[in-house]
């Protein structure tokens, strides 16, 4: 009579082909991921500018779009967390308040890094070029337009902090309030993914 099941060896010649291909996804797993996390934090950024414009025109108001540290340290204006508050004033150390139209900061919308975007390198600007200074915030009008309060952000650019492979996007606000995602890596003309 026959016995069923596995040999020893044919088991270790199935886990040791198993291994070899899983060391070999391994690395474009790892770049796969890191580019998912900046695609989730730059559609977060992109929707959150979308939210402060639109609310900007519903209440014909000054709304604005801030990048703050998490709620977790303090709710501090930065240029360089996934973090973001919509709101109608400053939401230092008020990030974690709910929604409201009457007390400060009359907060409309709030959103955490660690909320998909976690282990993103951000760097908010004030220039649509590559360089230039940082920003924390920008405000529209009831037009939709960008309001010069100070050093409005311009362009948004998001990069993996472990993953130097990972893909590269930016988000930018021209000053007519026109929000678009794009790829600096892409510089041919004509190509709609191109930020020039």
């Amino acid at each position: 009579m026959r016995q069923r099941g596995f040999t020893l060896i044919e088991l270790v010649v199935t886990l040791t082909v198993l291994g070899l291909l899983m060391a070999l996804g391994m690395p474009a797993m790892g770049e796969w991921m890191g580019s998912l996390r900046i695609r989730n934090a730059a559609e977060s950024a992109q929707n959150g500018l979308g939210k402060a414009r639109m609310e900007a025109m519903r209440r014909n108001q000054v709304v604005t779009y801030w990048i703050v540290t998490d709620k977790t340290s303090g709710c501090a204006l930065t240029s360089v967390a996934a973090s973001w508050v919509v709101s109608l004033d400053d939401p230092t150390g008020h990030c974690a308040d709910a929604a409201s139209a009457a007390a400060t900061p009359r907060l409309i919308e709030a959103y955490g890094a660690s909320d998909g975007a976690g282990d993103v390198a951000v760097a908010a600007k004030a220039s649509l070029a590559s360089g230039g200074a940082a920003a924390t915030s920008v405000g529209f009008n009831g037009f939709g337009q960008v309001v010069n309060t100070g050093t409005a952000i311009a362009r948004i650019d998001l990069s993996s902090n472990t993953v130097a492979s990972a893909r590269k996007l930016s988000v930018t606000i021209s000053p007519g309030g026109a929000i678009r995602m794009c790829d600096p890596l892409v510089v041919t003309v004509g190509d709609s993914r191109a930020c020039s």
